[in-house]
């Protein structure tokens, strides 16, 4: 009877630790992906800037022919 004992608390303690390291693992994921997504805001953001600036860039370039000329 000691060795169903001794087996039940060896696979216990496997599951235990496969536990633990699947919430770790599934806790980066979660970590990794909100990461993923505030670096996609921001590149969103710095691409509207870069439009913006575009747009003043041509408008500046026009308005110096137009000057020169």
């Amino acid at each position: 009877m000691a060795k169903k004992s001794k087996l039940k608390d060896a696979a216990v303690k496997i599951g235990s630790a496969v536990g633990k390291v699947e919430g770790k693992a599934h806790k980066a994921a979660y970590t990794a992906a909100k990461a993923a997504h505030v670096a996609k805001q921001e590149l969103a953001q710095l691409s509207k800037h870069v439009d913006a600036m575009k747009k003043q860039l041509k408008k500046s370039t026009k308005k110096l022919k137009s000057a020169l000329g």
